[in-house]
């Protein structure tokens, strides 16, 4: 067999750390569990991001891992007041630079009710007057009207969850659109006042060709979008298309094809005016993501909902993913039960901001990492640097540290250098191979990061 040409991200990797190595306390800490306890309101950061979880849609894909549920839209009203008791509750006035109303299908709330949301969220924070607030949208859950209505709220940044422009695929996915309903929204949001669009595509999909995802892709550019995100198929055992792939009923997804696809991308996208910025991400000048720069630069961020994880003072905090147990929070006036509330480590927390700085195709500064954690790089992991530059994964210039596009389509072979020294773990890490790529969410704050 050739050598492995998978393509991962810090994602699936870290949770193969958590999940498979829990005892090791210094990467999965102290875990503190309570049904009473509650999570904190913010303390001494004074800039966040925010992200609003909402766990509702249509009809769930077939690949879909994330928490969300389908057929419970009447309890929608019950949880934007659970979601505004949270707001007050964890907010003490801090700096909003970014809001991210992720899901789920949050198109699917009336405007009415984000108007709500918006409106607690501006009386318990200061909001930046250039925040990036953006929605997840699906196509086939919104019209005209309806994104004029939440663009006029201060929304000025729509994501589209296309994931394909081929019916074939989009229905092997069970995507409640088609490739017509997929095009026509792109010209729906630029006449609603969008001008900042990002277009969701996911590849490494079975019965995805690679000449299905070249036409994708230049359907996609023709569409025009400012941003565009692409994900590698993950697939989870729960999920109906493991189901599929293990009775026979589907292949399962070529993981060398995949990597065909992704280098396909890197090679046509900055053609057309696309800077690559970021592992699964390329964007115009001027519209990075930059709610999602500030995970990728693990700086604070809360998350509220059901689901939602947070980054705040050194902890990382979770709301409990069942959502009967959040709504129940309310309407018992009781603690929101936490999944899980961790203090990271500094070790950890350098691990993190290398691996994570990593996915950013500008690198990491070494000197940045010596004046927050007080190591030079060079005596640290200078082992490990010369054996991946050797390797051809990172390259140096200008002191920068940068993943390759060799490295970018290998990345486990790089985190796993970086990982807290526990030499049993991190070679149980790299003996075993980390699935592919999953969308590129804040870190365990959503299915794939949990």
């Amino acid at each position: 067999m050739g050598e492995p040409r998978t393509k991962v991200t810090f994602g699936e990797f870290w949770r193969s750390v958590r999940h498979r190595k829990k005892r090791y306390t210094h990467v999965a800490s102290a875990i503190i569990e309570s049904e009473v306890f509650r999570l904190p309101a913010l303390t001494t950061v004074e800039r966040i991001a925010l992200y609003l979880h909402f766990p509702f849609c249509v009809e769930r894909c077939r690949y879909c891992s994330f928490v969300s549920h389908e057929g419970r839209e009447k309890d929608i009203p019950a949880y934007i007041n659970t979601i505004k008791r949270e707001l007050a509750e964890r907010a003490h006035g801090q700096r909003v630079s970014s809001i991210y109303f992720g899901g789920g299908t949050p198109s699917l709330l009336p405007a009415g009710h984000l108007a709500d949301i918006l409106s607690t969220i501006r009386s318990c924070f200061t909001m930046d007057e250039s925040a990036e607030v953006t929605i997840e949208a699906n196509p086939g859950t919104f019209d005209g009207e309806y994104l004029k209505a939440i663009r006029a709220l201060g929304i000025n940044r729509l994501s589209i969850g296309v994931q394909s422009l081929d019916d074939g695929v989009l229905s092997l996915l069970g995507r409640i659109h088609n490739a017509a309903q997929a095009k026509e929204s792109v010209p729906i949001a630029r006449k609603a006042g969008f001008s900042n669009l990002n277009l969701d595509l996911i590849y490494g999909i079975p019965r995805q060709s690679i000449a299905v995802w070249r036409e994708t892709l230049h359907d996609t550019i023709e569409l025009g979008p400012d941003h565009i995100s692409l994900y590698s198929l993950t697939l989870e055992s729960d999920v109906p298309m493991h189901r599929m792939i293990a009775r026979g009923d589907v292949a399962a997804p070529d993981s060398d094809l995949a990597a065909d696809q992704y280098e396909l991308a890197e090679n046509l996208l900055p053609t057309h005016g696309y800077r690559h910025y970021e592992i699964s991400n390329w964007a115009r000048e001027g519209v990075e993501s930059r709610h999602n720069l500030a995970y990728w630069q693990t700086e604070p961020y809360l998350g509220i909902g059901a689901a939602a994880h947070s980054f705040i003072d050194g902890r990382r905090m979770a709301n409990t993913a069942n959502l009967d147990e959040y709504l129940n929070a309310c309407l018992q006036d009781i603690p929101l039960p936490p999944a899980f509330d961790e203090i990271i480590d500094p070790e950890t927390a350098l691990s993190e901001a290398i691996i994570m700085g990593l996915r950013l195709c500008k690198g990491i500064d070494p000197s940045e990492i010596r004046d927050r954690f007080g190591i030079d790089l060079a005596e640290r992991y200078g082992g490990e640097i010369r054996e991946l530059v050797d390797l051809g994964l990172i390259e140096r210039e200008d002191h920068i540290l940068r993943l390759t596009r060799r490295g970018r389509l290998l990345g486990n072979e790089v985190f796993w250098r970086f990982l807290p020294h526990d030499h049993e773990l991190a070679g149980a890490l790299h003996a075993s191979p980390v699935p592919l790529e999953s969308p590129s969410y804040p870190p365990f704050s959503k299915g794939d990061w949990e």
